[in-house]
Order: structure tokens, then sequence, then C-alpha cells
């Protein structure tokens, strides 16, 4: 058991089990984790290297050996029990749901005995602004069609689906042979060839606005291969712009549904993002469509583009014929 799907959660009870049991032995430790002494003493040295930001020895948990016992001198603040934010408790519940419904799951009901502890530690905790089901389209909907896609890759069968492509703000019919299902920093996507483009694409789900599961056989071609998600769905490109947004409350939404590479709390429950954007009409339309609720900080020149859409907006609206009162 020291694979690191094993590992990471014995590393993170090892401290709390250790502050409760002073002065442990080390193989009455090892057989409580079910691990060699060996193996425990690893772990040991792995938590030295661990604690909080600052990375100087008195941020780092500070472990004790007396012959063959075990003392925690400092534990770095791993004694604290976790408290989420509303917002945080929100994102963590919607990421877990999203994986009790993806097949292969190793345990289902371990994955759902948390979301139940969690929504009973979450109480009346507000979402402190994360928008599920406005901005971020996750419910019943998407649930459905994620067992759509879970049913259509287990029979091996094709699918056709009108997909919106955010980039280009336009629906688009295609037909796709699944390769995969995939959840990256809490999206579900599908992964599958186009037949439209002949390429490997990724599909958001909650941007599949209908789906047909078909007849016929689910065929990627042989030189087909997975995306590379190493570095996350979207890696940075040298064409790609950065901006800087200062959003309201009701618009954090958007570092919940776009990747974002800095988050910042602002007094007022206000949020500052920057994310990036290869496209600037595309990020126009996102700035205007959150109706005030999103502030510009940089670039000025994305600053200008969106008061320009605007100004014409308003210009076009002076001349449409009035129907108040009819």
């Amino acid at each position: 058991m020291s694979g690191s799907t094993e590992r990471m959660p014995r590393l993170l009870a090892l401290v709390p089990y250790l502050l409760a049991r002073p002065g442990v032995r080390v193989d009455e430790a090892a057989h409580d984790f079910d691990v060699t002494p060996r193996q425990l003493r690893k772990d040991l040295e792995l938590l030295w290297m661990c604690g909080l930001p600052g990375y100087g020895p008195g941020d780092l948990i500070d472990l004790s050996f007396e012959g063959d016992t075990i003392v925690v001198t400092h534990d770095a603040g791993m004694s604290r029990p976790l408290r989420l934010t509303g917002g945080e408790a929100t994102a963590l519940l919607v990421a877990l749901r999203a994986l009790a419904d993806t097949p292969g799951v190793v345990d289902g009901d371990a994955v759902r005995r948390s979301i139940a502890k969690i929504e009973d530690a979450a109480g009346q905790a507000q979402p402190a602004g994360v928008v599920v089901g406005g901005g971020v389209r996750e419910g019943k909907r998407a649930a459905k069609t994620r067992e759509e896609v879970a049913a259509a890759l287990q029979a091996g069968r094709a699918l056709r689906m009108r997909y919106y492509t955010a980039s280009k703000d336009q629906m688009t019919e295609r037909t796709v042979d699944p390769m995969r299902l995939l959840i990256v920093q809490a999206v579900g996507y599908l992964e599958a060839w186009c037949r439209r483009v002949e390429d490997v694409r990724l599909f958001r789900l909650d941007r599949i606005d209908e789906l047909t599961v078909l007849d016929e056989p689910a065929s990627p071609p042989a030189h087909a291969r997975p995306t590379d998600l190493s570095d996350g769905v979207f890696s940075a490109r040298p064409d790609q712009c950065e901006a800087e947004l200062v959003l309201d409350p009701d618009a954090r939404w958007v570092a919940e549904y776009y990747p974002c590479e800095e988050l910042a709390e602002l007094d007022g429950g206000r949020l500052r993002i920057r994310m990036r954007y290869a496209d600037e009409s595309w990020m126009v339309r996102l700035v205007l469509g959150l109706a005030g609720d999103a502030q510009v900080e940089s670039p000025v020149t994305l600053a200008d583009a969106v008061r320009r859409r605007a100004a014409d907006a308003v210009a076009r609206s002076r001349h449409l014929p009035s129907t108040y009162g009819r």
C-alpha cells in the first residue's frame, strides 16, 4: 500500500494520528496504517518537507524520534479542523457529484458518503457568489448528459450532438466517436474523435445542447491519441493575451466556469481574476454579458473595445421603435 493513491490519504491522516498518540511506537503506527515500518519511516521523512507557505524551518512539520517512538513537535496547522467557505463547499460538492456519476470510480459509495458529510458540515453556509445553474449550467440537464455519454461509451456507440463553441459564439452539429469521459478541475469533458474536423477534441458536457446516441459503433481511427492534460485543459500559448478583471459577487461564477491564473479576494465579496484569451471579440462578449458586474482593469485595449461595443449598442438602440406601453 505504498502507491500514490494510498499514500496521500495516509500522509494527511498521519499528523492527527500522531498528535492523538504522542510517543507511539513506529511498528504500532505502521500496523495501524497497514504498511511496513520502513514505509512509515519514508512517509515521516516526506512529512518533514511539508508545511505552510514560507517553507522555512518554522513553517514545516517537525517530528522527533526517541528510539522507536514518534512525537510531533510542530504540526504546522494540521491539528486544526478543515473549515470550508460556502463557495468552497459548493465547488467541492459539484465536483464530487460529477465524480459519483462517472463510470470507473473506484469506490462510488465512499464518494457519496463524502458528499453527505460535506452537505451536513456546510449547514446553512451561503455559496459566496458561486452560481450553480445560472452561469455554471450544472444540474439535472448536465447529469443527464453525463449519463447518456457514459452509456454511449459503455455500449461503444457514436454520438450526434449540437454543441456550443464559446470562442466563436456559435452552435454546431457534430458526429463524434467517444473515447473517454474526463473531469478536469471540477468540469466534465467528453474526449472524442470529431468527424467534422477529423481530429480529437474535448467537449464540455455543459455545452452540449442536444445529444443522440446512434446505432452505429464508435470507431475513432487508430492514430487518434488521448489529449495530454498534464498542464490542464488550456495551456498557455504565445498568441494569447491576458485580461485582469474585477468581478462583483454575482459574477464570481466566471472564476468557476473559466480557467483563471490568479484569484484575489477583494472587499465586498468581489474577486480579481487573471485569465487568458485568444479572441478579443469573445472576451468583449463575455464582459458585456456580465451586465456591469465585471470591470476590465487591463489591458487598456480590451477596456476600450468593451466601451466601443457598448456605445455602439446604445447608439443603435436609439433608432429602434419604442414599444413601451403597447
